[in-house]
């Protein structure tokens, strides 16, 4: 591998930079944001990690969303994630350059492939974590993530291996505005590609689906296991369709079959922060409201009027939820 200089490279902060379905998924840009604070702190850099093919004007993007360096694998054979592969090239990388810390989205990309990386360079791994900072004294990197099922936050530290590496939920943090003017440095690392790879990809095809992107809903309608039954969650369904929102739901109903695993919000699943979230039968357990605190407007309806979901809601109307559901959606319906 041929090495390129960077400035203070044993205390540089990577973040891996995930540009599939850039437009939507934008945890790349939030962790971009988040690692210029902590760069600061450490009078450190911040760098992207690409792998893929024809990825330079995502390059470009990063730069205009905050990176100081952005390092660059392109090849054919990289354009389809491939575990094995982008775990053996990024782990070169890391042992040539030695960042300090490491980022990725706690994306299902992030999950499959960064145990694997801290696997190979022999460190340690904070998932799904909620809050990331620098401790003034030892400026080592302090990791918030759920632990015991979310009952609990844990405070964690590497203390003696590098990188410190975490992923991060997306929608935690905000990403910076997008600035055509910035300026940074853009490098392509020579790197070893084995076209003989022992796990080879043969075909694929995207999931249809017809799942939106909870993160970046201005409109959130959330159920809990207060909301009864399946039938009655279904009704969220209708109440999103005509507001134009996304549908979530509590650890509760999706154990309960409610749902699926991939609406899930709160500590151990999704953050978001639309203009409107409407909270259906939903206790307003910690390991839920972590999930909805960045929410502009905070609607909850609960048959309980001590339940703790109202202390964080704008409006709160006390009631059985099949009764108000029917009348809300049978007045949107008459007037949209």
């Amino acid at each position: 591998m041929k090495k390129v200089e960077m400035n203070s490279p044993s205390k540089g902060i990577w973040v891996f930079g995930d540009y599939r379905h850039y437009f939507q998924n934008r945890v790349t840009l939030q962790l971009i944001a988040k690692a210029k604070t902590l760069a600061q702190r450490l009078g450190a850099e911040v760098t992207v990690v690409v792998l893929g093919e024809r990825v330079h004007q995502y390059a470009m993007e990063y730069v205009a969303h905050g990176a100081d360096l952005v390092m660059v694998v392109d090849h054919p054979s990289l354009k389809n994630f491939q575990v094995e592969t982008y775990s053996r090239l990024v782990a070169a990388l890391v042992e040539d350059y030695r960042p300090e810390v490491f980022l990725a989205g706690a994306t299902p990309f992030g999950r499959e492939f960064f145990p694997r990386l801290a696997k190979r360079l022999k460190t340690g791994l904070s998932t799904d974590c909620i809050a990331l900072e620098v401790d003034a004294e030892t400026q080592l990197l302090l990791q918030t993530t759920p632990a015991f099922g979310g009952e609990l936050l844990a405070e964690v530290i590497t203390q003696n291996h590098r990188p410190q590496m975490a992923t991060v939920h997306p929608g935690v943090f905000e990403e910076r505005i997008h600035d055509s003017r910035a300026v940074g440095r853009i490098i392509y690392p020579e790197v070893e590609i084995h076209p003989d790879e022992r796990v080879q990809l043969v075909s694929s095809r995207p999931e249809q689906s017809k799942k939106g992107y909870l993160e970046n809903a201005a409109v959130v309608i959330v159920g809990g296991r207060g909301i009864g039954s399946g039938e009655q969650f279904q009704s969220l369904f209708d109440l999103a369709e005509l507001l134009q929102g996304e549908v979530g739901a509590t650890r509760p109903a999706v154990r309960a079959g409610l749902t699926g695993e991939d609406r899930l919000l709160g500590q151990t699943g999704k953050s978001v922060k639309p203009r409107l979230l409407i909270t259906v039968g939903t206790s307003g357990a910690l390991q839920y409201t972590t999930g909805i605190q960045g929410s502009e407007t905070i609607i909850a309806i609960n048959r309980d009027a001590q339940a703790p979901i109202f202390e964080i809601a704008d409006l709160g109307l006390v009631g059985d939820a099949r009764s108000i559901l029917t009348l809300l959606l049978e007045k949107l319906r008459k007037r949209l």
